[in-house]
């Protein structure tokens, strides 16, 4: 009975070995791919955070598809790579560019694609004191990693010549060969099988991050072009809502559009809320404008930080010109089709005034002085000029200020040569 119990164990403790053998780990891909942003950053954090508290990972492979980016962002991005206690690869599908060079030696291993390329790392604006600090930050971790640190400083600065490389004014761009050559990839590749095989790990179950929907919103609202017609929508539904009594469609369609555009920007790190609050600001002072009389110091500042707030939401100047111009036209030829088709549009019956201004409407006639304290009603809306109808007869008038809607009883207060002055009765 006994040998048959300790042949029993042992076949247990075989079986069981077995299944400690045959257990794969996991290697875990998570794709960098796109602008390098607060948004990005957010994503690689929770993302690194979740795969060190899982078991049985065998290593993190960065798959690495940018032109760059934000600086401060792909430091932040280097710092958790290297903080991470999981092998990790970087693994250049394509092209690791500008920001991207820093992530992308960051890893343990650097595996290239066969047909990625590397480099063209310049700073941008690129001052003395940015370049220095970018220098400086690539040359630390290139030679934490083993790396060629002058090579690297190169793809930044086209005032270092490497011999046999380099040239003077030139950045250095490498292709997956020559990074391989000069020691900057470990391998190239185009298979995950085949790279994990190369550095000894075997039987891993492969498992592929995908990009989550924040980074996604993030990389297409950041996007000038994207940004111009959300602008569009904004400015659009504003002038609809400004001609439009009330709050309506036109308000809505404004919120969406530029709650859209900044809070795309602001969540890619292109802005703050510092650029949204001046923007409101400016919002504010245009509707006061509107409301009273004349063209003064509320429109003039109105416009002013409407337009600081736009260009500041955006990371840079080039792509704010180029979406404020493009939402502006799109904005005038819009408004343009909508008055023209507003004659013929039931919708926008309450948008378009439609009264005419013809012979039968009273201009200068003699004893205008006796409509004083007549009353009448609003035949159209007086903003602050408008049409009245006293005892059957129309006439041009004003209000002192203020805003009168359509059918609204009134009273003449006084007259003034040509000019009718009325209140509401």
């Amino acid at each position: 009975m006994k040998k048959r119990y300790v042949f029993i164990f042992i076949v247990l403790l075989l079986l069981n070995s077995i299944s400690f053998a045959d257990e794969a780990n996991d290697v875990y891909i998570v794709p960098i791919k796109g602008e390098i942003n607060r948004a990005t950053y957010n994503y690689l954090k929770d993302t690194i955070d979740d795969i060190n508290n899982e078991k049985n990972v065998e290593a993190i492979i960065f798959e690495i598809d940018t032109y760059g980016g934000l600086i401060d962002e792909a430091e932040k991005i280097k710092n958790l790579i290297l903080a991470t206690n999981i092998p990790t690869m970087s693994y250049v599908n394509n092209k690791a560019e500008s920001a991207g060079v820093l992530i992308t030696i960051a890893s343990e291993k650097v595996v290239v694609a066969s047909n990625a390329t590397i480099g063209s790392a310049e700073p941008n604006p690129n001052t003395e004191k940015i370049m220095s600090m970018w220098r400086a930050m690539l040359r630390d971790t290139a030679q934490y990693r083993g790396r060629d640190h002058e090579l690297i400083e190169a793809m930044a600065d086209k005032d270092i010549v490497v011999d046999g490389v380099s040239h003077k004014g030139k950045l250095v761009n490498l292709t997956s060969q020559e990074a391989l050559k000069y020691g900057i990839a470990d391998y190239v590749s185009d298979d995950y099988n085949e790279m994990l095989n190369y550095f000894d790990i075997e039987n891993a179950n492969i498992v592929k991050v995908k990009e989550g929907l924040q980074i996604k919103l993030a990389k297409y609202i950041s996007n000038p072009y994207v940004s111009s017609l959300l602008l569009a929508l904004g400015f659009i539904g504003l002038v609809i809502e400004l001609i439009t009594p009330g709050f309506g469609l036109g308000g809505s369609i404004s919120i969406i559009g530029f709650g859209l555009y900044f809070g795309g920007n602001i969540l890619a790190g292109n802005s703050n809320w510092t650029s949204l609050a001046l923007f409101v600001t400016g919002l504010i002072l245009l509707i006061i404008e509107g409301i009273v009389p004349g063209f003064g110091l509320p429109g003039i500042s109105g416009i002013i930080l409407v337009v600081t707030g736009t260009v500041l939401a955006m990371d840079n100047l080039p792509n704010a010109i180029l979406s404020i111009s493009i939402s502006i036209i799109i904005t005038a030829i819009v408004t343009v089709i909508l008055m023209k088709l507003g004659f013929k549009s039931k919708l926008l019956d309450d948008i378009i005034l439609k009264t005419n201004h013809n012979s039968e409407v009273s201009s200068i006639e003699f004893g205008k002085e006796d409509l004083t304290d007549k009353e009448g009603i609003a035949i159209s809306e007086l903003r602050p000029t408008g049409f009245i109808e006293i005892a059957g007869e129309r006439y041009d008038a004003l209000t002192e200020g203020g805003y009168l809607p359509k059918g609204t009883p009134i009273l003449v207060i006084k007259v003034e040569g040509n000019k009718i002055f009325v209140r509401r009765k």
